[in-house]
């Protein structure tokens, strides 16, 4: 899988990074590698994280596919 980031300088020093795909998916590092590193972890934490919050269907509920 490949995933794009964004990663600027913090303030404070070091680098944030985050990953526009999923919500809520950031990090940060001392370095640019290490950032990029850390953001790499986030994004495998994250993707599990998800798989295991799958939606719940009743037998009530449909699901459809729509394009937009």
């Amino acid at each position: 899988m490949e995933f794009e980031i964004v990663l600027k300088k913090a303030e404070e020093g070091g680098f944030l990074v985050s990953c526009p795909a999923i919500s809520g998916c950031m990090s940060e590092g001392e370095t640019k590698e290490e950032a990029i590193e850390n953001i790499k972890e986030a994004i495998e934490g994250c993707i599990e994280a998800l798989q295991d919050e799958q939606p719940t269907i009743s037998r009530e509920s449909e699901m459809i596919k729509v394009s937009i």
